[in-house]
């Protein structure tokens, strides 16, 4: 079976903080902001507070960082 499926298989709702998250409405996994790919709520490491958005690596994070703010790419 995949870890997405079954009875506690459905999205949750997370208010992203600085450093942590809160459940606000339960469930196994959230999806990518960029990829729409699933990340399970333990491994779930990557965010916005900003945008309130889930990354599913380092490399997404900032890949969508550079998209909503260009002059970074400036920067060096």
């Amino acid at each position: 079976m995949n870890r997405f499926e079954g009875p506690g298989a459905r999205e949750a709702r997370i208010r992203y903080l600085d450093g942590d998250f809160q459940v606000l409405s339960p469930g196994g996994f959230v999806r990518c902001a960029v990829t729409g790919d699933p990340i399970s709520i333990e491994e779930l490491k990557y965010w916005s507070v900003e945008r309130q958005e889930a990354y599913i690596n380092a490399q997404t994070s900032l890949a969508r960082e550079i998209e909503m703010n260009p002059e970074l790419r400036k920067r060096g």
